[in-house]
C-alpha cells in the first residue's frame, strides 16, 4: 500500500512539473499589412520604421530609416519616446523581428510588427514613397 502511494505522490510531482503557463511575456504584435494600415490611419502620430538597407527603394508612407545593420536603430532608441506607438518593418522576417524586439527590450510598450514586411505591403495594394 505504501508503495502505491509513493508511486502516485511521485507521479502527481512529475505532472506538475509539466505544466505550462497561458501567460506571454510582455512583446510586440504581428500584424497584417491591412491591420497596418488601419493603425496608420487611426494614429496620427505612429511611428512608422524601416528597419531594411532599402529605404531608399521604396518605403512606406511617412516611414524613418533607422536600418538595423549600421546601429541606427541603437542609436536612435534613447531619442524615441516609450509610451508612443511604432510599426516595424523591413524586407525580412529575422531583421523586422530583431529591430522589433530591440525597441521591447529597451521598454517600449507599443511595437506592431509589419507581417510579410515591406512585399506584403505592396502585394496588398497600399501606396508607398520613393
Amino acid at each position: 500500500m505504501k508503495f502505491i502511494i509513493c508511486g502516485i505522490a511521485i507521479l502527481l510531482l512529475l505532472l506538475a512539473g509539466c505544466t505550462t503557463t497561458t501567460e506571454q511575456p510582455a512583446g510586440y504584435t504581428d500584424v497584417t499589412p491591412a491591420e497596418a494600415k488601419q493603425l496608420i490611419d487611426d494614429n496620427p502620430d505612429l511611428v512608422i520604421i524601416d528597419v531594411s538597407p532599402h529605404y531608399a527603394n521604396g518605403h512606406l508612407p511617412g516611414a524613418v530609416s533607422y536600418y538595423l545593420g549600421d546601429g541606427s536603430l541603437d542609436q536612435a532608441i534613447p531619442s524615441l519616446d516609450k509610451n508612443a506607438k511604432y510599426l516595424i518593418y523591413c524586407h525580412v522576417d529575422s531583421v523586422s523581428i530583431a529591430g522589433s524586439q530591440k525597441l521591447v527590450d529597451a521598454g517600449f510598450t507599443n511595437v506592431y510588427r509589419l507581417e510579410g514586411n515591406y512585399q506584403a505591403w505592396v502585394d496588398a495594394g497600399y501606396p508607398v514613397e520613393k
